[in-house]
């Protein structure tokens, strides 16, 4: 008798919990595109693991029905790379916001790009610090002022798009939170990628961040209404390296993906910037030796002989 295969529904990624996020927040379309693109893909919920920092965005995993992690300030990476590392078989998603990502958590993240370990690694990214008051992450621009700040920014806001590029990740992107129809899609693309998917997700602060609105990512504050979001497929921009093996054709396309990043105000992007499929960090190990194809989760702890490793230290 043929097994019957179970059809998962989006709402078998919901938690049974209330969020409690401020209203108008784009957490709430982050978690929507997020479960949706587990639906799209039909991962089942048992084979997740989704670890958050710390911050508004760190209460993600407790609204999905997946393995949840709520981890330290900064260090959500480490314990994604130590999910992958110890059990293959799951789907890890890495969450935090652009203050834990970007501030306390850039070493971090700079260091999990040289890696390319196969996970996905969303940032909430609203330029403020929400759940501290509102002062200025590392993404607001130089001169800024929020509702909750007593000055203007002084220091010079930070391209995660480039910086990602530049720290070695194979699938980077950007998605606009309150679009969760195509950010669940880049989201979905993320996790089917072989490698470190890093996406940017820019995001409504309605408590904080009276600068950057939905009403300014829309356009609705121009004369003519015209949408500062554009989506790069649609016009025509092409992220993903045909030859992994041609160094050329990846720093072309490195290089057209940081000067795309770059562009914000009048039009800003969203969509894919770079993609390219390379070795990752587990076929590097497997390579020495050591990672094995079966998970350290499901090993036998007494199959290998480490008489060799422990003479070795005497």
């Amino acid at each position: 008798m043929a097994r019957e295969v179970k059809v998962y529904e989006v709402k078998d990624y919901r938690a049974d919990i209330d969020s409690d996020w401020c209203p108008g927040c784009g957490d709430f379309g982050i978690l929507a595109a997020i479960q949706q693109a587990l639906y799209r893909l039909q991962i089942p919920p048992h084979k997740v693991a989704v670890c958050s920092g710390i911050g508004c965005s760190g209460k993600t995993p407790h609204y999905l029905r997946a393995y949840g992690f709520h981890t330290l300030h900064g260090r959500v990476l480490p314990f994604a790379t130590g999910l992958k590392l110890a059990n293959h078989g799951l789907t890890v998603i890495a969450v935090g916001g652009d203050g834990d990502g970007y501030g306390i958590g850039a070493g971090y993240f700079i260091n999990a790009g040289r890696r390319n370990v196969d996970f996905t690694y969303i940032v909430f990214n609203n330029e403020v610090y929400g759940l501290t008051k509102g002062q200025a992450a590392p993404t607001l621009p130089r001169g800024a002022k929020t509702k909750s700040m007593p000055e203007e920014n002084v220091q010079q806001g930070l391209n995660p798009i480039a910086l990602a590029v530049g720290a070695g990740y194979t699938f980077v992107a950007r998605g606009f939170a309150l679009d969760v129809k195509h950010l669940s899609e880049l989201i979905a693309r993320g996790i089917a990628h072989r490698g470190s998917a890093f996406i940017d997700v820019l995001q409504t602060c309605p408590t904080y961040n009276d600068i950057h609105t939905r009403e300014w990512y829309l356009g609705l504050d121009r004369p003519e209404k015209r949408p500062r979001l554009y989506k790069l497929e649609e016009a025509g921009f092409d992220p993903v390296v045909t030859d992994p093996e041609d160094p050329e054709e990846i720093r072309a396309k490195q290089i057209s993906a940081i000067a795309k990043s770059y562009e914000w105000g009048e039009r800003i992007p969203i969509g894919v910037f770079y993609q390219v499929e390379l070795p990752t960090f587990e076929d590097n190990l497997r390579e020495k030796g050591i990672l094995g194809e079966v998970p350290l989760a499901e090993a036998d702890p007494f199959s290998r002989d480490v008489t060799e490793l422990v003479e070795a230290l005497r």
